[in-house]
C-alpha cells in the first residue's frame, strides 16, 4: 500500500468488532457493562480525532447517565446524533459557521424517535454547511477525512457519521439523506446506508416545510443486521399507516427479483471505468444466483438533472434569506460559504422557473413508478466515480465549476429523493489501491424489504471488506 494513510480505532477492548445488535447483547447478558462500553468508545474517539469526524461532544455527560431501558434493541449502544438535529444540550449548528446556536433545551421529534432504541449518545456528527455538499469540507474548519485513505472524501452530508463508524468509533450513527447524503458517505466508506421511504419515519417540522420533501432519515452501519434491525425498531415507536411496514427482516429472500440495470446517469457523464467493472460483477453475481438482470432505461430525462439542482438552489435561497427564522436566531448570513452562496444566486436568476420544475419534478414520482410494474429492483451506481480526494468538492472551489463536478458525482441518488423511493448502498467492493466501491438498489415507494433481503444475500456472498483487515503497517492507528 505504500503511503497509504489508513486511520482507525479497531483494537481488542471490549467493542471489538461487534456490531450494536452484538454489542447491546452483550450488555443486555452483562457480560459487559455500560460504563465499559461508553468509555471504549469514548477512548477510541480519541484515538481518531483527527479524522475531525465529531462536531461536538458529551462525553462526560455519556459516562455518567444510567443508561436506558434494557430491553430497547440497541440499549447501551453508544453513537453519535447529526448535527442537523436536535439533541438536548447540545447546539446544532448544521455545519455552517452561520450558525452559533445555543444548547438545545429538548430533542427533536426525530432525535426522540432515533433515541427510543435506546441509544447513548456521545455528541454530534460533523456534516457540511447544511447538508448542501457532497463531502464533508466546511469552509470554515478542517475537512472530516476518510478513515480509509484520509487525503479522501467521506462523502456527505452524513460524512462524520460515516467516519466514526468506519473507523470503529460506534457501530451505527444518526444519518438522513436529502440528495444521497446517507448513502454517498456509506459508499466512501465502506458502509450499508439505506433511505427509507418517504414518510417511513417521523418527518422533522424543517422537511415537512419543503415543496417537495427530499429527507429520509435513517443511519450509516456496518451490518445489515444492524440496518434492518435499526428500521424495524423505529417501527415501534411511529408506523406510518400509510406505508406497509416493514418488520425485521433476518435473512435473504428465496425469491429471484427481476432487477433492471442503470449504468450511466441522465447527467451526461459516463461513469467512470471502475465503478462500471463493479456493477458488471455484481449483475453476474446475481444472475448466477438466479435473479434476472436486464439493462432498462433511466426512467427520467437530463431535464431532471437541471431540476434538481435547480431545486437545490432554492433550498439554499430560502436558508439564506430567512435563516434567522427557518434556522436558528443566531443566524449571519454573512458567514455562509461560497456554494450556498452561488445556488442561492443561481436560484434568484432564474426564480420564476420554480413552479414549472416543481411540476416535472413531482411527475417524476409517476415515471419512477412505472418501472416497477415489471420490475422489483433497480441497480445502479452510487456515485459516477471512485472517491475524490479532498479538495475535489470543496466550497472553496469557483462555483460553477464545483456545481458541475457535483452534478457529474452525485448523479445516481437524488431520484430517490425525488420520487420519496427507498434505497440502499452496499459496499460490494474497492479500488486498486483499496478505497471502498459500492452499488445502490433501489426499489418502489414501500418496498424496504426487498432491498434488506437483497442486501442479505450480498453480504453473504461477498462479505464486505472489513478495514481492520488491511495492512496495518501503512496504517496510523494500529
Amino acid at each position: 500500500m505504500g503511503n497509504r494513510k489508513i486511520e482507525h480505532a479497531f483494537c481488542s477492548d471490549i467493542l471489538d468488532d461487534h456490531d450494536g445488535v452484538g454489542l447491546a447483547d452483550l450488555i443486555r447478558r452483562k457480560e459487559v457493562s455500560l460504563g465499559e462500553v461508553v468509555d471504549a468508545a469514548i477512548a477510541r474517539a480519541g484515538r481518531v480525532s483527527s479524522l475531525n469526524a465529531v462536531a461536538a461532544e458529551r462525553f462526560e455527560q455519556a459516562r455518567h447517565e444510567s443508561g436506558p431501558a434494557s430491553t430497547a434493541a440497541f440499549a447501551g449502544v453508544p453513537t453519535f446524533v447529526k448535527d442537523n438535529r436536535a439533541l438536548v444540550g447540545m447546539p446544532t449548528d448544521h455545519g455552517s459557521a452561520a450558525v452559533r446556536s445555543r444548547p438545545a433545551t429538548d430533542s427533536g421529534p426525530y432525535t426522540k424517535q432515533y433515541m427510543s432504541l435506546g441509544f447513548v449518545p456521545l455528541g454530534k456528527s460533523a456534516m457540511p454547511e447544511f447538508g448542501l455538499n457532497a463531502t464533508t469540507e466546511p469552509a470554515h474548519a478542517e475537512p472530516t477525512r476518510n478513515p480509509w485513505h484520509t487525503d479522501y472524501s467521506t462523502g456527505a452530508s452524513s460524512g462524520g457519521s460515516a467516519a466514526l463508524v468506519a473507523a470503529g468509533v460506534v457501530p451505527i450513527a444518526h444519518a438522513n439523506d436529502g440528495g444521497g447524503s446517507i448513502r454517498i458517505p456509506a459508499a466512501c466508506c465502506g458502509l450499508i446506508g439505506l433511505k427509507p421511504s418517504r414518510g417511513r419515519h417521523i418527518v422533522p417540522e424543517s422537511a415537512r416545510a419543503m415543496p417537495i420533501d427530499l429527507i429520509g432519515e435513517g443511519a450509516v452501519t456496518r451490518s445489515v443486521r444492524d440496518t434492518a434491525t435499526f428500521h424495524a425498531e423505529a417501527e415501534k415507536y411511529y408506523q406510518n399507516p400509510r406505508l406497509p411496514p416493514i418488520g425485521l427482516v433476518e435473512r435473504p429472500s428465496e425469491r429471484r427479483l427481476r432487477i433492471g440495470v442503470i449504468v450511466d446517469s441522465v447527467a451526461g457523464a459516463p461513469t467512470d471505468a471502475a465503478t462500471r467493472a463493479v456493477m458488471e460483477d455484481v449483475a453476474q453475481l446475481l444472475a448466477a444466483s438466479g435473479h434476472h438482470m436486464e439493462s432498462v432505461p433511466i426512467p427520467v430525462t437530463a431535464q431532471f438533472s437541471e431540476d434538481f439542482l435547480f431545486y437545490w438552489a432554492a433550498l439554499a435561497h430560502f436558508l439564506r434569506s430567512g435563516g434567522k427564522r427557518i434556522v436558528d436566531p443566531s443566524f449571519d448570513a454573512s458567514q455562509l460559504d461560497g456554494l450556498t452562496v452561488g445556488l442561492s444566486q443561481h436560484f434568484k436568476r432564474r426564480f420564476y422557473r420554480l413552479p414549472a420544475a416543481l411540476y416535472r419534478l413531482n411527475k417524476s414520482r409517476h415515471e419512477y413508478a412505472k418501472t416497477f410494474e415489471r420490475l422489483d429492483a433497480l441497480m445502479t451506481p452510487v456515485v459516477a466515480h471512485t472517491t475524490p480526494k479532498l479538495g475535489h468538492l470543496s466550497p472553496t472551489v469557483d462555483f460553477e465549476e464545483l456545481v458541475a463536478r457535483l452534478t457529474n458525482y452525485a448523479s445516481f441518488t437524488p431520484l430517490a429523493n425525488v420520487t420519496g423511493a427507498p434505497a440502499i448502498s452496499l459496499p460490494v467492493s474497492q479500488t486498486a489501491d483499496g478505497l471502498p466501491v459500492a452499488v445502490q438498489f433501489s426499489a418502489n415507494h414501500g418496498a424496504e424489504r426487498t432491498l434488506l433481503e437483497l442486501a442479505y444475500e450480498i453480504e453473504r456472498e461477498r462479505p464486505w471488506r472489513r478495514i481492520q483487515d488491511v495492512d496495518h503497517r501503512a496504517s496510523v492507528a494500529t
